[in-house]
């Protein structure tokens, strides 16, 4: 039988998630998503990494990267 790391079981284990309170906020497409896109691992915080998809990941990230750069500059005496 082939090993399996009992974290990565537990991280793709739906019964144990719920949507991403960050993409919620930020994404205006969030309701679009695919069901699995827009849920996180309930052990964990609303990061990209908890996502329990690749798609999930990648779309927080977007905005995460899209805030990041919709920030006025600083300025630097």
């Amino acid at each position: 039988m082939e090993h399996i790391d009992p974290a990565v079981i537990h991280r793709f284990d739906t019964r144990s998630s719920h949507p991403c309170e960050f993409c919620r906020e930020f994404d205006p497409k969030f309701l679009e998503r695919s069901a699995l896109d827009q849920v996180v691992a309930t052990n964990r915080k609303h990061t990209a990494s908890a996502h329990l998809t690749e798609d999930g990941y990648v779309r927080h990230r977007m905005l995460e990267l899209t805030r990041l750069t919709s920030r006025p500059p600083s300025n630097v005496a």
